[in-house]
């Protein structure tokens, strides 16, 4: 009995190799050697113009399933219990072992994901501090840990970057209703999902050092966005401390841009709040979210170094005017159809004070490994989200994270080049001129 349910199980982790091998032994014991290479070779061959016809198809249904049964097979089934003693993941009780049990493994080539059943009274950061000796242990570059449900985790130990060439931006829409502020596709994420933001409902912090690729995320935000800019359901507005070095590379996407960080930059922020406590007091009781039906625009208020208006204007008047604004637009702003989108390089407390304001924040390269937790919150780096380890030569490529959800998620921002912007800048030259609520002409802000 014992023996059947071993072949079982065999046959159940490795129906590749046994279907092959019962096979295999069947046709030579039936017609010989000559009809089975006879056969090996049909094999190869078919599977060579699979690949050539559909390599997507090939890789996930042929090759992937190949692979995952020889790397269970010949790394982690091996050395399994070797390492799980050496990195003190087993526990010896009474004269009995308690060992992690190896569950699944699936190799997806640039990665392997093996699912593991925690033995009792061990948590998930027992795991998590153990990342790098796992990663070793397995030839891996690196280790994640994440939990699927009580005492269930999966491990990704990772082979290879996908994230490690360019990712092009699509063709500009012109679709206006294709536009979904609750999924705003900005590049791809390293599993090949479309990465996709949240404007409606929720404010977005952008961090990362100089070249980092802040700029990516930036434009991939107007990129997706401008159909509903040209039709008028979304209304942009900028400001960019910086003189124009960022936004001013193609200010026809902006309703409003300042190019300071003085008091017109703060009367804008000011007036843009002072927007959202009147949007708000109209909707008080009619509706609890902005919808296209109100026919009012969603405005998106992107502020290219957000500490240089709340952290280093040298004026605490301006400072503390920039702050109280800001605070309200990104507290008030999510119900009646205000997003920010705050791009900074320190994410320090006292540079960025109320960090928990924003929902959705995106760590790009970061200088320290203490700046992760500042940014994704805390643990997140223990779980693998290693930010400060985002390669110089890969710019736009980010690690992000939703509240409310526990697991980080890796991704690359859409490459925009300077010859898109100005595609982008024609194209918003080509719109219908929309007029939306603001300052008198000359008060405050330059007109793009």
């Amino acid at each position: 009995m014992w023996l059947l349910v071993r072949l079982v199980l065999v046959a159940v982790r490795y129906p590749v190799t046994v279907l092959a091998s019962v096979s295999g032994y069947w046709m030579y014991a039936t017609w010989g050697l000559s009809p089975l290479v006879l056969a090996l070779l049909s094999l190869v061959a078919g599977g060579f113009v699979w690949a050539r016809l559909d390599l997507p198809s090939f890789l996930r249904h042929g090759w992937y399933r190949v692979l995952t049964e020889w790397r269970r097979a010949t790394v982690y089934v091996p050395q399994w219990r070797t390492v799980m003693r050496l990195s003190d993941l087993a526990k010896a009780q009474r004269g009995k072992e308690y060992r992690p049990r190896l569950r699944r493994v699936r190799s997806e080539g640039w990665r392997d994901r093996v699912r593991v059943r925690m033995i009792p009274a061990q948590s998930p950061e027992q795991w998590e501090a153990r990342r790098e000796n796992l990663a070793h242990s397995f030839n891996a570059r690196s280790c994640r840990v994440r939990v699927l449900r009580p005492r269930l985790l999966e491990l990704d130990f990772i082979h290879s970057d996908p994230l490690s060439r360019p990712v092009p931006v699509p063709a500009l829409s012109v679709d206006e209703s294709a536009v979904n502020l609750k999924k705003i596709v900005v590049g791809l994420t390293e599993t090949g999902r479309a990465w996709t933001l949240r404007l409606l409902g929720s404010q977005l912090l952008v961090v990362g050092v100089p070249g980092a690729g802040k700029g990516s995320v930036l434009w991939s935000i107007v990129w997706q966005l401008a159909p509903a800019v040209r039709a008028g359901l979304v209304r942009l507005v900028g400001i960019d401390p910086k003189g124009g070095m960022e936004l001013g590379q193609c200010p026809e996407a902006f309703d409003r841009v300042v190019y300071d960080n003085g008091p017109d930059a703060v009367a804008l922020l000011e007036e843009i709040a002072a927007e959202v406590k009147e949007r708000a007091s109209r909707y008080r009781g009619v509706r609890r979210l902005w919808a296209r039906s109100t026919g009012e625009p969603f405005t998106v208020l992107i502020v290219d170094e957000l500490a240089d208006l709340i952290a280093y204007q040298p004026d605490k008047q301006l400072r503390e005017r920039a702050s109280r604004a800001i605070q309200t637009i990104t507290s008030q702003g999510r119900a009646p159809g205000y997003a920010l989108v705050g791009l900074v390089q320190d994410p320090r407390k006292e540079v960025v004070s109320f960090r928990h304001l924003f929902t959705t924040r995106v760590a790009l390269r970061l200088d320290e490994p203490q700046q992760v937790d500042m940014v994704l919150g805390d643990g997140v780096r223990q779980r693998g989200a290693a930010a400060h380890e985002i390669s110089e030569n890969t710019p736009g490529v980010a690690w992000l994270k939703t509240d409310g959800q526990r697991e980080p998620e890796r991704a690359r921002a859409f490459h925009v080049t300077d010859a898109d912007l100005v595609e982008l800048g024609a194209y918003f030259a080509r719109a219908t001129v929309h007029d939306f609520p603001g300052l008198p002409a000359g008060e405050g802000s330059a007109a793009a």
